[in-house]
């Protein structure tokens, strides 16, 4: 800390390190936006009924807006959290809860985003090359073993709102202590 900056040396690293975050994942967002417009060019509507095209391109469609929202929105947000509880009073965080916000939701964030690309290619891929069973397709994610694709899926998320929910509980509870 600093005269001229009166914001503690944890604050400002987390703050860095969120915006350095938003602004990859600004680039992934716009990235992952092309990758779904021309890969969904190549499934061909006389190929397959607008409705199973749907189906098919849904997932990798959604990406985008989820790395918009969870990568670049929230980090910002709970950056900007961070600061206006500050300036309204609230008492200084300590470096544990800007770790679990850091360490914790950011990678699980990036971990959620590639299985939401690995589940939209899996199911675009899989009807390109012939496979029209959406049930059999969704089967066949992760090789077909269950547990492991609901074992990733739940770490990831569960991860993430544990991390967030950390974050927000300590910020909370340091309004209270103004």
């Amino acid at each position: 800390m600093t005269a001229s900056d009166p914001t503690p040396a944890h604050y400002r690293e987390a703050l860095r390190t969120l915006l350095r975050y938003s602004v990859v994942m600004t680039i992934v967002g716009l990235l992952s936006g092309v990758l779904f417009q021309e890969s969904s060019k190549k499934l061909d509507y006389a190929e397959v009924a607008p409705g199973a095209r749907l189906e098919a391109v849904l997932s990798l469609a959604l990406v985008h807006g989820h790395v918009f929202l969870a990568g670049v929105l929230i980090p910002i947000a709970m950056g900007g959290a961070l600061l206006l509880a500050r300036k309204a009073g609230g008492a200084e965080l300590s470096p544990t809860p800007l770790r679990w916000l850091t360490r914790g939701y950011l990678p699980f964030v990036t971990l959620a985003v590639l299985l939401m690309l690995y589940k939209g290619y899996h199911t675009l891929l899989s009807v390109r090359f012939g496979a029209r069973d959406f049930d059999a397709i969704d089967a066949s994610y992760f090789g077909g073993l269950k547990w492991l694709r609901h074992g990733v899926y739940g770490l990831s998320h569960i991860a993430m709102a544990l991390s967030l929910g950390v974050f927000v509980v300590a910020l909370w509870r340091s309004l209270k202590r103004a």
